[in-house]
């Protein structure tokens, strides 16, 4: 029960923010976003033979467990994160190694004395590393996204 409402409090909690998000920073970064996020449920999905982390019960509460990190906190964060550091690479890094040193080590070991997940063969720091090496490729990938829309906007005038 306290799982499920850790879970469903992930998500509300997230999403709540985003109305004091300013409506471009959501639109210019919403799209580097689903592409963080892709990369998350790409890990997700490689967990399961792996074996890197375990939910208890069956394979759709694994399923919604990792659904509710990846579209709850991680995707609402990851626009936060670009609406506040984008521009400034190394604020950037920082606060992503920040923010996913917090996850990997007091947040995971808080989730998993709650029993939302248990880590398995994944450890804290491989969290981490995994974590901070997406926050690299995605922020090449909002930079590509931002030469496309100057490029484009060069060209109309």
């Amino acid at each position: 029960m306290l799982p499920t409402f850790i879970r469903a409090s992930l998500i509300i909690l997230s999403w709540f923010t985003v109305f004091f998000l300013p409506r471009n920073s959501l639109k210019r970064f919403l799209p580097v976003s689903f592409f963080a996020s892709l990369l998350v449920v790409l890990m997700s999905m490689l967990s399961i033979p792996y074996q890197w982390w375990t939910v208890q019960g069956s394979m759709k509460r694994k399923i919604t467990n990792d659904l509710s990190f990846i579209f709850g906190p991680f995707f609402v964060g990851t626009i936060w994160i670009f609406h506040f550091t984008y521009s400034k690479f190394w604020l950037y890094l920082i606060t992503n190694a920040m923010m996913n040193y917090t996850f990997a080590y007091p947040l995971t070991a808080l989730f998993q004395r709650l029993k939302v997940y248990k880590l398995v063969n994944f450890k804290p720091i491989h969290v981490f590393l995994s974590f901070l090496s997406y926050a690299v490729i995605i922020y090449g990938y909002q930079s590509f996204l931002q030469k496309l829309q100057n490029n484009r906007f060069m060209t109309e005038r």
